[in-house]
């Protein structure tokens, strides 16, 4: 199956500023990819020049096979919302719309679909300098999703939502990318993320520095293994022969470090020691996203 998207060597220097240095990742069709880093990693930028809005200095992106200014109708395909103030103050909701749908060829009936899609056909005809920040972000999203497209590049969706909002876009984006769509999502809100998205790119001064499932990342940085056993003292010694650290928990259960619940459950078997208990204990994404960022101390 060809990929949606896909980045080679992207690069894109600002003078002196390297902002994105050699990323190269792929997205699949039917799912959702949370895209990661600090404020100044390079997530806008880079979905600026998938979009064509930026040239890269080196490297290429491509958006089903072609430059995004090649494709088809590009709004048939794509949709985005790179920022939320991207509206004339005075025009109500629903005219802001007609005048997106009526410049690529859309039907009037599709602008009130988006709508209600988006929960906005009530307030449809206020003008959109009275609304708040969350209702500006559905109002985006409601521009993004006009063409009926494929492909959802959202940056920082959640921003000014409140949480019945934020639930509503969760529920959104797994029912589209259900249908065999995509979507790339650019978040600060990491546990949002955490209940959304299947896989993540995070960045850091422009390089990429994860990408993996959610499962595997969570496991793969500072994951433990939490192992109750009426012979306790025995498994962590039969653990501690293997090299496997293990720390007693209050709760009489060891947590056992750097090892997968598969490898402690077969120590256990050739040890003739019986389980009661035996889980996969991952870091949040939060403490994931933090180890992964953070400085190096000088």
């Amino acid at each position: 199956m060809d990929p949606v998207v896909q980045s080679e060597s992207l690069t894109k220097r600002y003078g002196s500023l390297l902002a994105v240095d050699n990323l190269s990742f792929t997205l699949a069709p039917g799912t959702i990819t949370g895209f990661l880093g600090p404020n100044g990693a390079g997530k806008t930028t880079t979905l600026r020049m998938l979009l064509g809005l930026a040239k890269p200095t080196s490297g290429n992106a491509v958006i089903f096979g072609r430059h995004y200014s090649e494709l088809d109708n590009p709004p048939m395909r794509v949709g985005a919302v790179l920022e939320a103030t991207d509206f004339h103050p005075g025009r109500s909701a629903r005219d802001h719309l007609l005048t997106l749908s009526r410049a690529v060829g859309i039907s009037d009936s599709r602008v009130d679909e988006v709508l209600e899609l988006v929960e906005l056909k009530d307030a449809s005809k206020r003008r959109v300098k009275g609304y708040s920040l969350g209702m500006r972000q559905r109002l985006g999203l409601a521009a993004a999703l006009l063409g009926d497209p494929d492909l959802l590049i959202l940056d920082e969706p959640a921003n000014g939502l409140d949480p019945e909002g934020v639930r509503w876009l969760r529920d959104f984006m797994r029912s589209f990318a259900a249908r065999g769509r995509t979507v790339l999502v650019s978040s600060h809100v990491l546990a949002e993320v955490a209940q959304t998205v299947d896989q993540v790119l995070i960045i850091g001064h422009g390089r990429l520095i994860a990408k993996s499932s959610l499962a595997e990342l969570t496991a793969r940085v500072g994951g433990s293994v939490r192992v109750r056993s009426p012979k306790l003292s025995e498994l962590a010694q039969a653990l501690h022969k293997e090299g496997i650290e293990t720390t007693a928990t209050n709760d009489h259960a060891l947590l056992a470090q750097g090892i997968t619940s598969e490898r402690v459950g077969d120590i256990a078997f050739a040890s003739g020691i019986p389980l009661h208990e035996l889980a996969s204990e991952g870091s949040s994404l939060e403490e994931v996203f933090l180890e992964l960022t953070s400085e190096p101390e000088k």
